[in-house]
């Protein structure tokens, strides 16, 4: 069996694998499927929203049926830079959510708050001061994300192996790995570097509980190593498919000097959502994590984690 961790206990699941908290597709069936699959199943405020809908709305009905479908536990991921993000935050500690993932900002601004409503609080970093800053504020335990990792990225773009080890010496709260893990030799690889559990994204985004275009997971299916590329380093920087229009059309900007307001003039409203709920590749933005080449099937949500569950003994067994 898959080593339990103190994280498992901290989050009251099974086996120590989170699913990210993929922005438009991040809904309460994917996440009801992977928390009953033993996981911890996160749902994003915008997970089949409208272009201009009310994610607070939008959240409560997607937590409502996330508990129609499960009597697990399980999170919501909650970007602090989203300008809703204090109502978003506010209907967290209301409906009794157990588990808050946090990102995209202070960790230092709403921690103790959520803390004080009973919540864990999980916050994603992407270098070792964002770590100590994290677990100062008081998380339960920080996310350490790789380069690897599908949409937005931290802006020193340090790979997991680079960066997981440091984090873990730096602080002494649990470390969850993230970024480019789609097989059970990444989890036991990020084990080896100071994690006490995982978080997979792209994995989750080839589901068939996943409400991703059919057009979006096909192309992250035929995807090999080579097929992701880093954009929009002068806003955000942003892990995408690179075999797209959009994707080839942003790197022509950038490789031209183009600056942020003129590439965010280009992208428009929820470029990610018209790729993702949409499957307009061509005028969208795919993301998808570096492990795609790692992902040939759709496979539902329970079955990824018992692979991954099985695999890690094998490989364990192998070394």
């Amino acid at each position: 069996m898959m080593k339990k961790t103190p994280l498992c206990s901290l989050l009251g699941i099974d086996y120590p694998i989170l699913q990210g908290g993929m922005l438009w597709l991040a809904d309460a069936g994917l996440a009801a499927a992977v928390s009953n699959a033993g996981g911890l199943g996160v749902i994003s405020p915008m997970a089949a929203m409208e272009p201009q809908g009310d994610p607070v709305q939008n959240l409560k009905g997607q937590i409502e049926k996330a508990r129609s479908l499960t009597a697990r536990p399980f999170g919501v991921n909650i970007p602090l830079d989203l300008r809703d993000c204090g109502l978003l935050l506010d209907l967290l500690l209301s409906e009794g959510v157990k588990v808050a993932v946090t990102a995209a900002g202070d960790p230092r601004l709403y921690t103790e708050m959520l803390k004080s409503g009973g919540m864990r609080v999980l916050h994603v970093v992407s270098n070792v001061k964002q770590a100590q800053v994290a677990q100062s504020a008081g998380v339960d335990a920080v996310i350490a994300e790789g380069v690897e990792a599908a949409a937005r990225n931290g802006p020193d773009e340090l790979p997991l192996f680079a960066l997981l080890p440091q984090v873990a010496d730096a602080v002494t709260i649990p470390v969850i790995a993230a970024g480019g893990i789609a097989d059970s030799r990444g989890i036991v690889a990020a084990f080896a570097l100071g994690a006490q559990g995982v978080q997979l994204g792209t994995r989750f985004l080839a589901t068939s509980e996943c409400i991703a275009h059919p057009n979006y997971k096909e192309a992250v299916l035929r995807a090999q190593d080579t097929d992701t590329v880093i954009t929009c380093r002068p806003l955000i920087p942003s892990r995408s498919l690179k075999n797209t229009e959009f994707t080839q059309t942003l790197l022509a900007m950038e490789a031209a000097g183009a600056d942020a307001e003129e590439i965010r003039a280009f992208m428009g409203h929820a470029p990610s959502r018209r790729a993702g709920l949409e499957g307009d590749l061509d005028n969208g933005e795919a993301y998808c994590g570096a492990s795609a080449g790692l992902i040939r099937e759709i496979l539902n949500a329970g079955e990824v984690i018992r692979r991954l569950v099985r695999g890690y003994t094998e490989v364990v067994k192998n070394l």
